[in-house]
Formats: structure tokens, C-alpha cells, sequence
């Protein structure tokens, strides 16, 4: 019985194929609205995550100023000595590398790159997780006496090395000279968009002599020791940098210590909420879709009462009537469904892409779109086949 109502279904959406079309894209734009939100969203997380676990684990950020707005307090730069008394006095942590940076043009032959140099101490390697591809990272010692040499990121050696080896050779920046030691391993882009690899790292006191020409530390990144929690480590630096730093206990920091576990805790948060807000708002378009399939499938009953007629009068019963529409409603749904989530995952595919972040298959949500899409049927195709089934079979054959 079911197969004959099913080829009756598929005989009246194959008489009118446009207008079943336009019924049918009402659902395929709501299922590829709520995958490729959740889609981008998943995606999206993934990169904040995986952005700031390329900083660091148990990474702490020591910065001068505090707030933001109009209640911001400007900080006075920190300084070497900073760095030093927190290296010493504070047990809690394993690494400590202050970070001075400029803006410069390096120059080697006839190429030339605008990019960013970063002074800092051989603890930034291991703040960063950041492994030496080739080449090697320079030591205290060269630290100590301001050496000219420097560790340099992916793009810079596209850029200024883009068919030789960089190891050995010099870079000009504006004045000064050094000589490429190592190159970094690829991290790709930061969490706020900016490339990681476009920068050339050199010991912080010849930053410091060479291009700053001040002794300003711009920040510091740290890590807490194995088993020591990052509240407890963040709480000895304040008290440490309020005593060098004349901080009365009634008076504002002029300095924040940010936990990055905390900062990627709020931010997949974040993204998490928006993903379900957006997720949602795309399921409204579910239910439009719903609506259409409810009035195409009255239209249609009105359309064929001399049809349900003949059928109730020739012996069929209410419940055959009522399946046939319930059928129809079903099919319509869950075709849109299917073309939905092919929709979906092509579109988020190339958005992801275009975007660069990860495309993350959600199976679960695909699931669930597509459950919902076929509920959308029955739900809104119920009313219609009701209606079809309680016609009265004198009245049906006598309608125009």
C-alpha cells in the first residue's frame, strides 16, 4: 500500500514541477542557511583556538596600561630591569622574555620588505613553542652582548630569500645590519589576522641599541612552572610590579597581566553564542519554508476535491487520503532537505576557504537539519491532509 502511495506522490509533484520547485526552495535555503552558519561558526572557534594555542601554553602577557575607553590608564613602558626582577623574584615561573619591537625596512640586495623586528631573549622560543626550521635560534649569551644576528620568519625569507639559502647571509635594517641564523617554522596567521611569520626576531639589547635607541620593554610573555596555576603567577607579578612601579593600594594598575587561557576560554564563548544565535535565526527561514509547503499543499487540495471525491466514493479510505498528502508534504521537505545540505556543505566548503579557517564537518547538525526538514513536513503537511481526508464525497464530486 505504502509503494502505491508514494508513486501517487511523486505523480502529483511531477504535474506541477514549478510550482513544486518554488515550494521545495523554501527548505533548501533554510537547511543550507543553519548548516553553513554552524559550519562557519565551528570553524571559526577552531582558528581562535588553535591561534592562541600557537602562542603558548600557560602563557601570561604583562602589558603597560590598563582598560580600554574612556577609563584607559596609560602605562609607562616596562623595562629591563622588569624583566630581571620578575626572572629572579618570582619562583612561580619557568620563562620570562621581555619584547621590544620596531617597524623597519630590511634589505638585501635589490629586495626590500616592509616588516617587523622583534627584540627579545632566547626564552621567547620556548614561550612560543616556536621551533627553529633551520638554521638556530641565538643564546644568552649573544643576548648579553647585543650581537647582530637573527632568526627570521617564513615570509621574510619568501621575501628577501626567495631562491637562495638565508643562512649566513646579511639583512639591512635601515642602518643597522645582522646576520640570519636560523628561520622559524611556518605558525600562519595570529587571531586578529596578522601574519606570524612576517617578523625577524633579534636579541633585545641590540633592538634596544640599534633601532629603539631606548631601553623601553613594549610587553612581556611569560610561562608558569609545571603545576603552578596562572592565578597564583598572575597575583605574584601584580604585587611585584605594584612595588616597582609605586602602585598605592588605592590607586588603578597601570599595567594588565592577561591569562591567554582565559582570553581563549571568553572568545570560543563568544563565538559559540554567536554560532547559535546565527544557527537560529537561519531555522526561522526552516519554518517560512514550512509555511510554503502548508499553503501549496491547500492550494492543492482545493485543486483536486473532484479527485478526493472520486476516491473516498470508489471505497478509499479517510486514512489513504490523509497518507497520500502526508506523503506528498514529506517528500517535498525532505528533497529540499537533501538539496539543502548538498547546498550547505558546498557553499561552506569555498567560504571557509575564502576565509581561511577550517572546514569542520558537522555531522551531528547535518543530521538534525535534515530530521527538521522532514518534521517540517508532516508538521505543516498535516493540516492540509486532514482537511483532504474529512471531505465529503457527495460535495467533493459535485465541486468546480
Amino acid at each position: 500500500m505504502w509503494k502505491d502511495v508514494v508513486q501517487l506522490a511523486f505523480r502529483a509533484i511531477r504535474r506541477n514541477v514549478l510550482r513544486s520547485a518554488l515550494t521545495v526552495l523554501g527548505i533548501v535555503i533554510g537547511v543550507a542557511a543553519v548548516i553553513l552558519m554552524v559550519t562557519l561558526g565551528a570553524g571559526a572557534t577552531a582558528r581562535v583556538t588553535d591561534s592562541i594555542a600557537s602562542l603558548g601554553n600557560n602563557v601570561l602577557v604583562i602589558v603597560p596600561g590598563h582598560g580600554g575607553g574612556p577609563d584607559a590608564t596609560a602605562g609607562a613602558p616596562f623595562t629591563n630591569q622588569d624583566a630581571e626582577a620578575i626572572a629572579h623574584e618570582i619562583h612561580s615561573l619557568s620563562h620570562v622574555a621581555p619584547i621590544s619591537s620596531a617597524s623597519t625596512v630590511a634589505v638585501v640586495g635589490n629586495e626590500s620588505w616592509s616588516t617587523t623586528v622583534t627584540g627579545t631573549t632566547a626564552e621567547f622560543f620556548a614561550i612560543r613553542n616556536w621551533s627553529v626550521a633551520q638554521g638556530r635560534a641565538f643564546g644568552d649569551a649573544e643576548v648579553r652582548g647585543g650581537r647582530g644576528v637573527c632568526v627570521i620568519g617564513s615570509t621574510v625569507r619568501k621575501k628577501l630569500f626567495p631562491a637562495e639559502d638565508p643562512l649566513g647571509k646579511r639583512i639591512r635594517l635601515n642602518k643597522v645590519g645582522c646576520q640570519v641564523i636560523g628561520v622559524l617554522s611556518a605558525k600562519g596567521q595570529s587571531l586578529v589576522g596578522s601574519d606570524q611569520d612576517d617578523t625577524i626576531v633579534m636579541p633585545i639589547h641590540a633592538v634596544q641599541r640599534r633601532l629603539t635607541g631606548n631601553e623601553d620593554v613594549a610587553l612581556m610573555q611569560v610561562t608558569a612552572r609545571e603545576g603552578v596555576s596562572t592565578a597564583r603567577a598572575q597575583q605574584e607579578i601584580t604585587s611585584l610590579l605594584h612595588v616597582r612601579r609605586h602602585i598605592a593600594p588605592h590607586q588603578k594598575d597601570d599595567f594588565q597581566v592577561n591569562d591567554l587561557a582565559q582570553i581563549s576560554s571568553m572568545v570560543t564563548n563568544i563565538t559559540g553564542i554567536l554560532t547559535l544565535l546565527l544557527g537560529a535565526v537561519a531555522g526561522i527561514s526552516l519554518l517560512v519554508g514550512g509555511i510554503g509547503i502548508m499553503n501549496i499543499m491547500l492550494v492543492s487540495v482545493t485543486e483536486r476535491t473532484r479527485e478526493i471525491g472520486t476516491r473516498l466514493a470508489i471505497g478509499a479510505m479517510a486514512r489513504d487520503v490523509m497518507s497520500q498528502f502526508l506523503v506528498e508534504s514529506v517528500v517535498l521537505s525532505s528533497f529540499g532537505g537533501v538539496l539543502g545540505i548538498a547546498l550547505a556543505i558546498a557553499a561552506a566548503y569555498g567560504a571557509t576557504a575564502a576565509l581561511g579557517i577550517p572546514f569542520i564537518f558537522q555531522g551531528p547538525t547535518v543530521l538534525l537539519a535534515f530530521a527538521f526538514s522532514a518534521a517540517v513536513g508532516v508538521i505543516f503537511g498535516y493540516f492540509p491532509a486532514r482537511r483532504a481526508s474529512r471531505l465529503d464525497p457527495i460535495v467533493a464530486l459535485r465541486h468546480e
